[in-house]
């Protein structure tokens, strides 16, 4: 699954990884020769006086040592480089996946895995294939390499290798074991955290208005206890891994020693053999313990490849066109609801069902309902923020599904129920409807959404600062801003999702009066609490469980229908609204 996935989402980097073969072979191959080299000057010595030799033998050791070094870190710099892209490539998609998901699989996901998947998943990734480049080529060359050079040395000790590289090997399956199913516990408890941390950061005001710090505290306390847990049976596990891969070193060390002293004092083999063929096993056996800590590394970045799998492999359940965008069909309606039906994953029943209406351009409808009765899944059906179950959603006439992102984003402009800002200045924020709009057209957009006037105020007016979210502006101007920024894209349809919930009579009355002349040539659809709001509807939409049970204008529905009527009542007589 890990190597599918680098290999399916990553850019082949053939070359870079041929040129860490070559160098981490030339570093190997050095680093064999050094104790053989060595062996050499042990047992040959030099005779008194001969400096030449001494120079030779000395020069040639120097020039290994400076070749070793120098192909090592080459070796190093190029695995790291290739490691650093891939880690690079799998967040470009995960984000570019993610981007492309409907509200639908965000939802199944969970803002809080999604960004544990793109940054700590891929960072196990990006490490795993680091170590391998750099040590899991060395290790298998080095093993293979170390054990041919100690026999060359001595055959007679050769059994030393063929027991304690076992028992290494035997260790590592044992950890592995152990680690595979802790490591993705302690993703999923990671996973926990993230989602706790990041509720408890955006719903602080509300924590602190009921005095829930305790509480909130508690909750944390609780996730944190369990990731806590897990990284300390994790670590209780690579403690008792060092002190056992040390014991079968040193218990070699000590055994070469041991029957390699009787084998020289027997005259089977020379000191400086001896001293080469301790060097050797000790390279064997490091080479393996480099394959232990790769061990270690492969089974969190399997659950980590595994968790970025899934969202990779998740087909958005809404789709970019893949055809040309159709030409508008003459004379149809802005917006057309055809039979449509839709529903959440594992709900028991539809949030609405048989919508049929239109919204005509140069008119205002208006949709009213309970709460949970659909009003905002109706509204984020027409920017295709979900594809109906059944029926059609048509803008001029031609079905959303048939249509492009881009074709959509130019023909409906949303503001949503819960308005957020991005991190940047006013103008950035408004640019988002259109990026090449001039200030005079921002200063225009703010007049209509009633808000230039407090814009005007802060140091810097356009480029006045926005915090992420919104967070340095009240609620109202935070929702004055966002009808801005839709009212900049001038789009052929407005969605305006309860959009003017936090302001004043006054203040919505001024910018209901102010849309008029600006959206006269586009369809203006809308959800509201206040019957105020949409007194002056051209079109109102009573919404009850799903169902269209009612529409015309508030005139006609005072007469004709009771749910509206029930509405009206809760708010504000009929008498003084009529």
């Amino acid at each position: 699954m890990l190597l599918k996935l680098i290999a399916k989402h990553s850019r082949p980097y053939v070359w870079w990884i041929v040129l860490v073969l070559v160098f981490q072979l030339a570093s190997t191959i050095t680093q064999l020769y050094l104790p053989s080299l060595n062996a050499r000057i042990i047992d040959e010595g030099v005779v008194k006086g001969d400096v030449g030799r001494i120079w030779d033998l000395g020069g040639v050791m120097l020039v290994v040592a400076f070749v070793q070094v120098a192909v090592a870190v080459a070796a190093v710099w190029c695995g790291s480089r290739v490691a650093m892209a891939v880690g690079r490539d799998l967040r470009a998609r995960v984000y570019a996946q993610v981007s492309a998901f409907s509200a639908r699989e965000v939802n199944h996901f969970g803002a809080a895995t999604l960004i544990t998947r793109g940054t700590n998943d891929v960072q196990q990734i990006q490490m795993l294939t680091l170590l391998t480049l750099n040590l899991m080529i060395t290790a298998p060359i080095m093993c293979v390499g170390g054990i041919i050079m100690a026999l060359r040395e001595d055959a007679g000790l050769s059994w030393l290798v063929w027991v304690s590289v076992p028992a290494l090997f035997a260790i590592v399956i044992f950890l592995v074991f152990k680690l595979m199913p802790l490591f993705q516990q302690n993703q999923d408890r990671l996973d926990a955290i993230n989602g706790v941390l990041r509720e408890q950061i955006t719903g602080i005001r509300v924590v602190r208005a009921f005095t829930r710090e305790q509480h909130e505290t508690e909750r944390f306390g609780t996730a944190n206890d369990g990731l806590t847990k897990i990284g300390v049976r994790v670590g209780n596990l690579f403690v008792l891994m060092f002190p056992l891969i040390m014991l079968v070193l040193e218990g070699a060390t000590t055994a070469v020693l041991w029957f390699g002293g009787h084998r020289v004092d027997a005259g089977h083999m020379e000191v400086g053999s001896l001293t080469a063929f301790m060097q050797y096993l000790m390279q064997i056996l490091t080479s393996v313990m480099m394959g232990t800590f790769m061990a270690m590394m492969v089974p969190r970045a399997m659950v980590s490849a595994n968790r970025i799998g899934e969202v990779l492999d998740t087909e958005p359940s809404v789709s970019d066109a893949v055809a040309n965008d159709p030409a508008p069909v003459p004379g149809a309606p802005a917006v057309e609801f055809r039979g449509v039906a839709f529903g959440y994953p594992g709900a028991e029943k539809n949030v609405v069902q048989g919508l049929d209406f239109v919204a005509e351009a140069g008119k205002t409808t208006a949709i009213i309902g309970s709460t949970g009765a659909g009003k905002t899944t109706l509204l984020n059906l027409i920017p295709r923020l979900y594809d109906p179950d059944r029926g059609e959603v048509l803008i001029h006439g031609v079905p959303t599904s048939e249509l492009s992102r881009a074709r959509l984003a130019d023909a409906v402009a949303a503001v949503p129920q819960k308005p957020f800002l991005f991190s940047g200045s006013v103008a950035s924020n408004l640019r988002f409807g259109d990026e090449d709009a001039t200030d005079e057209t921002l200063w225009e957009a703010l007049r209509v959404a009633q808000a230039d006037d407090f814009v005007s105020q802060r140091d810097g007016g356009l480029d006045s600062g926005v915090s992420q979210g919104g967070t340095n502006v009240s609620g109202g101007q935070r929702q004055r801003l966002c009808i801005a920024r839709a009212l900049v894209a001038r789009p052929d349809v407005y969605l305006f999702d309860d959009s003017f919930s936090a302001l004043d009579v006054a203040t919505d009355a001024r910018l209901r009066e102010a849309l008029k002349p600006y959206t006269e040539d586009a369809a203006v659809i809308l959800v509201a609490q206040r019957v105020s709001t949409i007194t002056d509807a051209d079109q109102i939409l009573v919404l009850d469980h799903g169902e269209i049970v009612a529409r015309g204008t508030h005139e006609q529905l005072l007469e004709t229908s009771e749910t509206y009527q029930e509405i009206v009542r809760s708010q504000i007589s009929a008498e003084e609204v009529a």
